[in-house]
């Protein structure tokens, strides 16, 4: 007797990032702060 399988799989497609401002004491209109979310992860 021989079981087999077909099994998808696929990793995640990672984030939309973030978009902030940046705030410090000493810095006026500080400019754009964030991220761009990363690749995802790997199997």
């Amino acid at each position: 007797m021989i079981d087999s399988a077909n099994i998808k799989i696929t990793s995640g497609s990672g984030g939309n990032g973030a978009i902030s401002g940046r705030h410090e004491r000493y810095v006026p209109k500080g400019g754009p702060d964030g991220g761009d979310g990363g690749d995802g992860g790997s199997i």
